[in-house]
């Protein structure tokens, strides 16, 4: 069984938006919260993580750290949400109120224009975790990545519904342990 962890990226320059893909980088106070989280854990034995620059500074710096071995994986990138990119839920809701009402009740349905499609989102997120899950048996892993990716792994191994993602609060620099076998189901309790 494989030991892994989630870490979300802190706080991040320009504030609260459908971030997505674009690649902003952490605030000061983001890398306070991520070495708040992460400084009473031993080391992991390998650091995963989202080629994003909010999530790969960090990895690569806590890898340094510990001498420890870390990977990019494009597969725990954020969701990209099309023209919603970059954009604050006020905004969209001035422009398009009845498509941010979709999109929050039921977002596996509701797809913002241009975006990745949630339901191919998760086939992105579930194939890296089924490889780490395979290749990386007994050993201790972190995934350094986003809120999405971490909301999605969380719904997957705990029968979360999907459409009901949003309700699972993952809060900047939040550390979250996974249980440790993905046929775990219900009840997930965060660590």
């Amino acid at each position: 069984m494989t030991d892994c962890a989630l870490l979300r990226h802190g706080a991040v320059v320009g504030g609260p938006c459908f971030r997505g893909s674009t690649d902003d980088p952490l605030t000061e106070e983001g890398w306070t919260q991520m070495w708040h989280s992460v400084k009473q854990q031993p080391p992991w034995d390998h650091i995963f993580s989202s080629p994003l620059q909010r999530c790969a500074n960090f990895a690569r710096e806590l890898a340094k750290r510990h001498n420890t071995r870390y990977t990019l994986d494009a597969r725990l990138r954020e969701i990209h949400f099309g023209e919603w990119e970059g954009q604050t839920s006020a905004n969209i809701h001035a422009s398009s109120p009845t498509a941010l009402q979709q999109f929050w009740a039921d977002p596996t349905i509701y797809t913002p224009p241009g975006a990745e499609p949630l339901l191919v989102f998760q086939t992105r997120v579930l194939s890296c975790w089924r490889m780490l899950q395979h290749k990386h048996q007994g050993r201790r892993l972190l995934l350094v990545t986003h809120g999405g990716v971490i909301r999605t792994l969380l719904c997957h191994v705990s029968g979360h519904p999907l459409a009901r993602m949003q309700e699972l609060e993952v809060g900047h620099g939040a550390l979250l342990q996974l249980p440790a076998s993905d046929a775990i189901k219900p009840p997930f309790y965060g660590a």
